[in-house]
């Protein structure tokens, strides 16, 4: 007997794919506002510290939504323990989210708190209702243990300064990211299987996907915030907006009108889908990152579009594309086996383009980027197309 007494609240395995449900989905708006801070974030603090205090903020943002996602996948949300375990995470997440800002100033410890409450809080919840011997305690008790590790390092760079800060917070990032590669190994308890990871390949996918719609949701929402500030609309500034629209336009026609529902297929198919599934949230943290470059990208265009381009400029428009082929080129290839050609192509031609973008302006630069955007999707699409029709 558990915690919860005799309650099942594991997900029906009948053979019949698992939806995303309601409260998923209210669950995720949470993560909208989080990646809203992110890129604000990024966009006032564009230097090499600046990026560097975003990107493990935005890997922090991205593990506590993932983990959580793998344990709806195991869990139903339907039952009404799951339900209040959702609405806690999201009650603290919020708070967590609203300090993102700061996190790296004087509320650096109450992000810390909150960070590590949600991934050890649900995480224990998790042990104490399956009990000793489920299938899955070994793998969640492993997951504690690596969690509460990561705990300490997001503990310890809270109560210190900020260089120490960024070291501890880093160190906490590599435990949680990097633990499920070596199936969560602890010296003298071993390690889990990712064949024991029983995951709803569907469900997973999904989740992923929606993840990346969050994102770009943050990428129209800076295009329409950023026009609507303006207080008198030139040419250069709609040409801007025009831009920055049909670069989100672009970067959803890569990755869902090719590869979102193979992406599916590859984890109901494949030999050991809770591999793949983790190779999914792996390659996503890349993908969502380059949609939130992008995004301050599109912010600085429309705000200053004549502005000569520095080498912070520079980094920010062509870092955005560059992220998000490099991930969805490495989906790909999870799911169909190969890198894209189109990727390939894209990412050279953004290789050429970075020396050559201080010979012109913000707006040139992001036309051009997203020109390569658009030459990538109408290729990867043709290709697509072709080969179903074989």
């Amino acid at each position: 007997m558990t915690i919860w007494g005799q309650a099942n609240l594991m997900r029906a395995r009948d053979g019949s794919e698992a939806k995303v449900l309601s409260v998923e989905l209210f669950f995720d708006l949470v993560y909208v506002f989080a990646v809203t801070q992110l890129s604000h974030h990024l966009l006032h603090n564009l230097s090499l510290p600046g990026a560097l205090q975003t990107l493990i903020l935005w890997f922090a943002v991205w593990l506590g939504w993932q983990y959580t996602c793998w344990v709806t996948n195991w869990f139903d949300p339907e039952t009404m323990p799951i339900r209040l375990l959702l609405f806690a995470i999201m009650l603290v997440a919020l708070l967590m989210a609203a300090v993102l800002p700061d996190a790296f100033g004087a509320r650096g410890l109450l992000f810390a708190v909150c960070y590590a409450a949600i991934q050890i809080g649900r995480t224990l919840f998790v042990v104490l209702h399956l009990g000793p011997r489920h299938a899955l305690t070994f793998n969640f008790r492993l997951m504690l243990g690596w969690l509460c590790i990561s705990g300490l390092f997001w503990i310890a760079g809270g109560l210190s300064g900020s260089g120490y800060r960024l070291l501890f917070w880093a160190l906490a990032v590599g435990c949680e990211y990097l633990s499920p590669m070596v199936g969560f190994w602890l010296p003298g308890f071993g390690r889990s299987k990712t064949g024991d990871w029983t995951v709803e390949g569907g469900h997973m996918a999904e989740r992923c996907q929606l993840f990346v719609i969050v994102a770009l949701g943050e990428s129209i929402l800076v295009t329409g915030a950023g026009i609507s500030q303006m207080a008198l609309w030139t040419a250069p500034e709609l040409i801007a907006f025009l831009v920055a629209f049909v670069g989100s336009l672009a970067m959803w026609w890569i990755y869902f009108d090719t590869s979102s529902q193979a992406g599916t297929e590859a984890i109901l198919h494949a030999p050991e889908p809770g591999r793949i599934a983790a190779y999914f949230h792996y390659v996503h943290v890349i993908i969502v990152a380059g949609v939130i470059v992008a995004a301050v990208a599109n912010a600085l265009t429309i705000a200053h579009p004549a502005a000569a381009i520095d080498v912070t400029a520079a980094a920010v428009l062509v870092a955005g594309p560059v992220l998000y082929l490099l991930g969805n080129g490495i989906y790909k290839t999870v799911v169909y086996g190969r890198f894209p050609l189109s990727h390939l192509i894209g990412l050279s031609a953004l290789a050429i383009l970075a020396p050559l973008a201080y010979l012109t302006d913000l707006l040139m630069v992001s036309g051009l980027t997203v020109l390569v955007l658009l030459v990538v999707a109408t290729q990867e699409s043709i290709s697509r197309r072709r080969i179903r029709r074989r």
